[in-house]
């Protein structure tokens, strides 16, 4: 595979970090400086440092699923020193990263691991793994705005894709709505209520495929079984085979 996405597997950094860390001649391949774009290695039988120090994918592997609060960020750290999502995991012994995001303003499910590859299985376009959310609004949502919003609305100039949208209550005062999208542009589900005139007040993520945040309260989180892992595989699988017909 190629180096960046090696490193980034490894959970050194995101994958364009991790090119910039290869511009900067801070990685070696089997000792030598490899600072040029294409750079492929292979697990198990190259060795890969940074810095000096040798880079290996993890040999336990783990995922958590996680309750995340409002105001905490979806980022391993934070430069204006607000609370990040690894703040839960402060005895947890592997380096762990989140999977995708959520906006600090947005609570529930969020999954945090050390296993690169379920994480770019299930944030990868390609893979299409559904997230389902739930939205509560001000004001009463009506039929053509639900419609609106399961065809797709513009986004930076590009469509989103059809969308399930459910009602789960309306009136004049506040609607409460449930929406599952296969995408995960920035601040995505927002974006696309906004785009139908309706404003959110709060969102909830409560299920990631086939995996509900359940009664997990929020500040909480849980380790996944392996079950539960082969689940989340098993849909990106799925999604992957989809895309491809």
């Amino acid at each position: 595979m190629r180096l960046q996405r090696y490193l980034a597997l490894c959970g050194v950094a995101s994958r364009r970090k991790c090119e910039a860390l290869i511009a900067a001649g801070r990685v070696r391949v089997n000792g030598a400086v490899a600072d040029r774009p294409g750079t492929t290695v292979v697990h198990g039988a190259d060795r890969v440092e940074l810095d000096g120090r040798p880079v290996e994918l993890e040999s336990e592997t783990v995922c958590y699923m996680l309750h995340k609060e409002s105001g905490v960020i979806s980022t391993c750290s934070d430069p204006r020193g607000r609370p990040t999502v690894l703040s839960y995991f402060t005895g947890v012994k592997q380096r762990l990263y989140p999977v995708g995001r959520l906006d600090s303003d947005t609570e529930g499910l969020l999954l945090v691991t050390n296993d690169g590859m379920l994480a770019h299985r299930l944030t990868h376009p390609r893979f299409e793994v559904e997230k389902t959310y739930v939205a509560y609004l001000r004001g009463q949502i009506a039929g053509r705005q639900a419609r609106m919003l399961e065809r797709g609305v513009e986004l930076d100039g590009a469509r989103t894709a059809p969308a399930r949208v459910e009602v789960l209550e309306s009136d004049s005062g506040r609607s409460t709505v449930r929406i599952v999208v296969r995408e995960g542009r920035n601040r995505q589900v927002r974006r696309m209520f906004e785009a139908a005139g309706l404003q959110v007040f709060r969102l909830v993520r409560v299920q990631i495929g086939p995996l509900p945040l359940g009664t997990l309260k929020p500040g909480k989180y849980r380790k996944l079984g392996p079950h539960e892992v082969q689940r989340l595989l098993d849909e990106a699988a799925a999604g992957e085979f989809d895309t491809v017909k």
